[in-house]
């Protein structure tokens, strides 16, 4: 449901249809209550009142639409989803307690002991514990592939095979993979093609435009945008989002009404703050892709970056994360992350805030040894998220451990 006007020719009509991006982040999903509000209320309750024993019994039952029980019915959280559904043009939304909550949940509403998934090897560290401790202990077959490798794909697919999972841009290395190549891939197979979009959120891509099924995020990065709140959301079909709320419903991993608001107000400045993440973050690369400190900088706005040119056609800017090895090991990059004075040391990204990690040893630390090589996390690898600080002071908080290391090889 859409934000009634009171001045319309024709009060059914969804004054929101056709509405541009920018619009439907500022008022898709609002309902206002008799109280006339202009801003969304934050709906703090754990039940709801019926009239009557009939109609708890019809709302218990489906066959009357409303609110039952905020586990998953509660307005604050409903406008959040139909939010961001619309941004990513999707039928339908459902809105989770955290992002990985939100790749279990599609996992465990859409996948049944003896399936396969096949997923990417450059995705988010504790992805991969997911799908290879937990779901395959419960009878999941997981294997993984190098992510632009299509020929690996395509091999990959058994006839139980009913998933491909990936992330595009990856965390941390931003490799970027044809989304539409992999969606004729998942269609001849008969395959839902899963698209991790936190790096890019909708503002700069939109994977079921490109022939995705399904696109995950972490709610708790670029959307609320001031790391304040955990959350995740799941966009595709109304048909396969039906199974995903019914699994959150059982189950539990609720978003909740006051998380739901933050992320609204953060939707209302997507794009605004995706387009100067992705301006700072390019300059940021060119920047340490000239220091002789550097050995390689991944950030795909960079021309000699492998998906460059893919890139910039199924993206509208190149995001807020890239990724460098230092010269030298471990001790190295950790000497560049300590000597900084006004980057936060922390695993998260997507926060106004400039944020610097070490992937080894944090956000893909349980990764064994041989994980590690095979996505590309080596000892020397320091990862960035661009936040909304003047350029020129990351710079500088950064050159104070560069400009230790010496320039030799």
């Amino acid at each position: 449901m859409t934000e009634s006007k009171n001045n319309t020719d024709d009060a059914t009509a969804d004054p929101l249809a056709g509405a541009q991006f920018d619009t439907l982040a500022v008022r898709a999903g609002q309902v206002r209550t008799h109280e006339g509000e202009h801003g969304e209320p934050i709906f703090t309750t754990s039940s709801y009142v019926f009239d009557s024993a009939a109609q708890a019994a019809a709302r218990f039952g489906g066959d009357e639409p409303g609110n039952v029980y905020s586990r998953y019915t509660n307005p604050t959280v409903r406008t959040f989803e139909q939010r961001i559904a619309a941004m990513e043009g999707a039928e339908a939304g459902v809105a989770t307690a955290s992002g990985m909550a939100a790749i279990l949940s599609t996992c465990m509403a859409l996948l049944s002991l003896g399936d396969h998934v096949v997923c990417s090897r450059s995705v988010f560290g504790t992805t991969t514990v997911l799908f290879t401790k937990y779901l395959e202990k419960f009878g999941v077959k997981v294997t993984h592939v190098n992510l632009a490798d299509y020929e690996a794909w395509e091999a990959a697919i058994i006839p139980r095979t009913r998933l491909l999972f990936l992330e595009t841009p990856s965390n941390p290395l931003c490799q970027v993979v044809d989304i539409e190549r992999l969606s004729v891939i998942s269609k001849a197979n008969d395959c839902l093609l899963v698209v991790d979009n936190c790096l890019c959120t909708p503002a700069l891509q939109k994977p079921l435009a490109l022939g995705a099924d399904i696109v995950i995020h972490s709610a708790t990065k670029y959307i609320d945008g001031q790391g304040r709140c955990l959350g995740g959301a799941v966009v595709g079909s109304q048909e396969t989002m039906t199974e995903v709320l019914a699994f959150i419903r059982t189950c539990g991993p609720t978003m909740s009404p006051f998380n739901a608001w933050v992320f609204l107000k953060g939707l209302e400045t997507l794009r605004i703050r995706m387009m100067a993440h992705s301006e700072s973050a390019m300059a940021l690369a060119e920047w340490l892709d000239a220091r002789p400190e550097v050995e390689k900088v991944f950030y795909a706005g960079l021309p000699d970056h492998d998906g460059h040119e893919l890139a910039k056609k199924q993206q509208v800017a190149f995001g807020g994360v890239l990724s460098f090895r230092v010269k030298g090991g471990r001790e190295q990059a950790w000497q560049v992350i300590d000597q900084t004075r006004i980057l936060s040391v922390t695993a998260n990204l997507g926060d106004a805030k400039t944020t610097i990690v070490h992937p080894a040893t944090t956000t893909h630390g349980r990764l064994s040894p041989e994980d590690k090589i095979q996505a590309g996390i080596t000892d020397n690898l320091i990862r960035i998220a661009v936040g909304l600080e003047d350029i020129e002071d990351i710079k500088l908080d950064l050159d104070r451990g560069l400009s230790q290391l010496g320039c030799s090889e």
